[in-house]
């Protein structure tokens, strides 16, 4: 009976795994066929979110390094300084642009930029954001309100002002974490918002799919050469330590590779890869008791 049982689910895993592969196969070869593309203006450009430090810095030096037909790298961010500093940096023409994408006058400049001038919005990243990690009554308010705002609001708003501006071959990167994948205690709000991208991502993708604009979720694990985990610490220490942590510069450019193949969801590294495997076929009881201990050790 057991041997039975074992077989068909078998089966049927090594189906929905075939499936799919055949799935993202013929979606990736959609965006391949000829076509004539249509340029919303004439200057090339990129915008990159949260490109003041960390992973949307990486983001930057990686497209001015790879992305040779952008004419333009917009670099937003509420650090004035450190976008300057960044784009003294880069070799190839760049724009600063200092918002606070969680007030919605930060949102309405960048509408007023990208109306000013004849662009293509050729790839947009939307690095921005932040989590704090702590239980119930630990992680403020303001800071639930953030997380929520940066992490959801700003990104979807983002993205929706620059869709206009993008053709056939343009490329949309959201940057979500591998938190996504699961209910994360000590670290709620921030998985939660991150599982909204993510689904959100997903959606999206297959709505652009007629405009043959490519849509990527990407879903790191701990990056440990920035500033996320020393600003995401609290007095709470609901996360002991932060094993294997990966570097942004593999990070980056691990899933700008995947986005210009035009893969849905990239997971650039192995722990995070192991834990969107898993996520498929535990139920979420089981992964919460497996991170309690993780997070303990």
């Amino acid at each position: 009976m057991f041997g039975i049982v074992g077989e068909i689910a078998g089966n049927v895993f090594i189906f929905v795994l075939l499936a799919g592969a055949a799935v993202t196969g013929i979606e990736l070869l959609w965006y391949r066929l000829p076509g004539k593309k249509k340029h919303t203006g004439g200057k090339r450009i990129a915008i990159i979110t949260g490109a003041s430090s960390g992973l949307g810095k990486e983001y930057a030096r990686l497209t001015a390094e790879k992305e040779k037909d952008i004419d333009e790298i917009w670099l937003v961010a509420r650090r004035l300084d450190r976008l300057q500093a960044l784009a003294g940096t880069l070799p190839c023409k760049t724009r600063c642009l200092s918002l606070d994408l969680t007030d919605q006058e930060g949102i309405e400049k960048l509408g007023e930029s990208l109306a000013q001038q004849d662009i293509n919005v050729s790839l947009l990243i939307n690095c921005a954001g932040f989590g704090k990690i702590g239980g119930q009554g630990v992680v403020t308010a303001e800071e639930q309100k953030g997380m929520t705002e940066l992490n959801c609001i700003a990104a979807v708003a983002v993205t929706d002002m620059c869709i206009p501006y993008m053709g056939k071959g343009d490329r949309i990167i959201n940057v979500c974490s591998t938190a996504a994948f699961q209910p994360l205690q000590k670290l709620s709000i921030y998985a939660a918002s991150k599982a909204f991208l993510l689904r959100y991502t997903r959606a999206l993708r297959t709505e652009l799919l007629p405009k043959k604009i490519m849509v990527t979720a990407v879903c790191p694990y701990w990056i440990g050469d920035t500033e996320f985990i020393p600003v995401a610490k609290t007095e709470d220490k609901g996360i002991r330590h932060f094993f294997f942590a990966s570097k942004a510069g593999r990070v980056g450019n691990i899933s700008l590779k995947g986005a210009m193949i035009g893969f849905p969801v990239i997971t650039p590294g192995v722990i995070c890869t192991i834990h969107r495997f898993f996520s498929k076929f535990f139920p979420d009881t089981a992964l919460q008791y497996i991170w309690e201990g993780i997070r303990r050790i």
